[in-house]
């Protein structure tokens, strides 16, 4: 059994900035576990095939989110900060435009006066991936551990002890002073066994904290150029006939042209078709909205996030349609209460399920651990 002060399970925005608050306090002796053989969690993004002259895994190159994508400043001022100190360039979402809406079969798309979101959306440089590779590259690589999917958390008179399995079915055990869920907390209720257990009214509550975008799946097409914005097109649309009901562009200034959309139909039905069917109907859906050039894209993805083991239980496959309320993030009765504490999104006061949520809930979680300590330490 390996012991350390500190284990981090989850290696998404959250688990990685409160690795870097962590190491910024001087606190080296830490574990982060991420079930995933990559980082990022909920954050994804893809290279443009035909630009990809080194490892797409690099972040420094375009990238298309296929999970979050957007922030605002405006009044995300913690996230903001975080970004400009990582410097990380961003960009404005393009917005400039008419819209397209789509009502009923069979009848031909309407243009719309488009809008303009204020404060407006921004996107990053490289996509929202650019912002967890930022704070990767700062943290000791040695620390962290994919591929180990934590499954079992036992609070003994000494340590949590934490039991993480890989993919070859090997069990490593570690022995922690404080474990920092960064995880959605219904994922961790379903997916983690905690000995004792939980207390009851804790875990009817992480249990019915869905978790944000869970159920969701995105298309991306890439083009050579932003051919709708020639007919004053802002690439935005929306549609009740579907198979995607949100479409925005998803272009890099500068660089490779796309749009995107937010599949409409539910995961159980997307489930039940192949890829390739599903890429054809979301070509097709292009194709009446912005023309045929629409229906011949260079590259397309589609990341369907309720098949995500790591990230969406059988009880996210419905929608929802409201950011969750935030949970408690600490048991209120020994021995969780001071050796647990939940720091992924869904348990930020306000910005639960965003990308700013992730800094602000591993940043109230931390500082309470350490506030918390700080008297052990003094009379240690």
């Amino acid at each position: 059994m390996q012991t350390v002060r500190i284990a981090i399970v989850g290696g998404g925005l959250a688990g990685l900035y409160a690795a870097l608050l962590l190491q910024e306090r001087g606190i080296q002796d830490y574990v982060l576990l991420e079930a995933r053989d990559v980082l990022g969690g909920r954050i994804a993004s893809s290279a443009d095939p035909a630009h990809l002259t080194i490892d797409c895994a690099d972040d420094s190159i375009d990238g298309f989110d296929l999970g979050a994508a957007w922030f605002w400043p405006g009044f995300q001022q913690q996230l903001d900060r975080v970004v400009r100190e990582l410097a990380i360039d961003r960009f404005e979402q393009f917005e400039t435009g008419d819209i397209i809406v789509e009502r009923f079969p069979g009848e031909q798309p309407i243009r719309m006066r488009g809008y303009v979101n204020s404060p407006p959306s921004m996107r990053l440089a490289g996509g929202m991936s650019a912002l967890t590779g930022a704070v990767r590259r700062r943290l000791d690589t040695r620390r962290i551990m994919t591929g180990q999917a934590v499954r079992r958390l036992c609070a003994t008179g000494a340590c949590v002890e934490l039991n993480s399995q890989g993919a070859d079915g090997r069990v490593t055990s570690w022995c922690a002073e404080h474990v920092f869920l960064a995880m959605p907390p219904r994922l961790a209720e379903e997916r983690i066994e905690f000995l004792p257990g939980l207390p009851e009214r804790l875990a009817r509550q992480w249990r019915g904290t869905a978790t944000w975008m869970a159920s969701h799946a995105k298309y991306v097409a890439i083009y050579d150029r932003p051919f709708w914005r020639d007919q004053g097109l802002s690439g935005a649309a929306r549609s009740a006939i579907g198979p995607l009901s949100e479409i925005h562009d998803a272009s890099i200034p500068s660089g490779s042209a796309a749009l995107f959309g937010f599949f409409g139909m539910p995961a159980t039905v997307r489930r039940n078709s192949s890829a390739d069917e599903l890429r054809a109907h979301c070509r097709a859906q292009f194709a009446r909205l912005f023309g045929p050039q629409a229906a011949t894209p260079r590259a397309e993805f589609i990341k369907d996030w309720a098949q995500e083991p790591y990230t969406a239980t059988a009880a996210d496959q419905q929608p929802t349609r409201h950011h969750p309320s935030a949970s408690s993030a600490t048991a209120d009765t020994h021995p969780w209460n001071t050796r647990l504490t939940g720091i992924a999104s869904e348990w930020s006061p306000q910005f639960p399920g965003y990308i700013a949520g992730a800094i602000e809930a591993a940043s109230l979680g931390v500082a309470a651990w350490i506030a918390s300590s700080a008297p052990r330490a003094r009379n240690s």
